[in-house]
């Protein structure tokens, strides 16, 4: 059966990579980003294998997102998976020391958007009982690190969340899955940086990190398990990445 996916953050990284891997199975593809030009690559590179609808948005509008979602095209109408991707770090601060507008734009991006998206998507899956929720999490959401703060607290609402959304969705037809990855190599340090190659750079010297090829395979497949299947959380790191002990600062006593 054709699926019609729509993916968040479709531009790059793991949204660009999911869509490759969707269009690859003849799924129908809605794809939202704010950088229309390389939608517009995308959209040319895949229309041979998908059917392919492009918005070039800010999630964090919610007029403009509410309008998108109204007036999407025959054949788009009705989207039977939703990958709510979008999301950032901004700074790797500590909390004392933080821009509170790169914050805010976290909190904005990773949260309030992620949940428009899905109230507004929500009751026409319901409808229709069937439907397949994905959010993309990460580690940080369960592990903390020195200047995670709040990049890794919206990562802790996203996976819970989730769960309160499996909660409230039992006994219909609706699957939700949050899929967490940890250190993956794609423009996601170079935006934490605010475009310094250098330091993006750094953050993946001397290991083997995650590609968003292999979180697009890992989400390609949790949304094609038996239906009576539903993956609820995946935590996923590279190899070379593990917790580590707890910090103590012997200074104190």
């Amino acid at each position: 059966m054709t699926r019609t996916v729509l993916i968040t953050g479709a531009s790059s990284g793991f949204g660009e990579a999911c869509a490759r891997k969707f269009a690859a199975s003849g799924d129908n593809l809605i794809l939202l980003a704010r950088r229309v030009e390389r939608l517009e690559q995308l959209k040319a590179e895949l229309s041979g294998h998908a059917h392919v609808h492009c918005v070039a948005i800010d999630l964090t509008d919610a007029a403009a997102l509410q309008r998108t979602l109204a007036a999407l095209p025959e054949g788009f109408q009705a989207p039977d998976i939703l990958i709510n991707n979008a999301g950032l770090a901004l700074g790797l601060s500590s909390a004392d020391e933080a821009d509170m507008q790169d914050w805010e734009t976290m909190i904005n991006t990773n949260i309030t958007a992620l949940v428009r998206m899905t109230r507004l998507l929500l009751p026409g899956m319901v409808a229709r009982n069937r439907g397949h929720i994905i959010n993309v999490g990460s580690t940080a959401g369960s592990w903390p690190y020195p200047g995670g703060n709040v990049y890794g607290a919206t990562k802790a609402f996203v996976q819970q969340f989730s769960r309160e959304l499996r909660a409230d969705l039992l006994g219909k037809n609706i699957k939700v899955s949050n899929i967490e990855p940890g250190m993956a190599e794609t423009e996601f340090s170079l935006v934490r940086f605010k475009q310094d190659k250098d330091k993006a750079d750094t953050v993946y010297d001397g290991t083997q990190p995650l590609t968003a090829q292999d979180i697009a395979d890992i989400i390609h497949w949790v949304c094609s398990v038996p239906p009576h299947v539903n993956i609820n959380a995946m935590e996923v790191m590279p190899l070379c990445q593990a917790w580590g002990p707890l910090k103590i600062d012997r200074t104190m006593s």
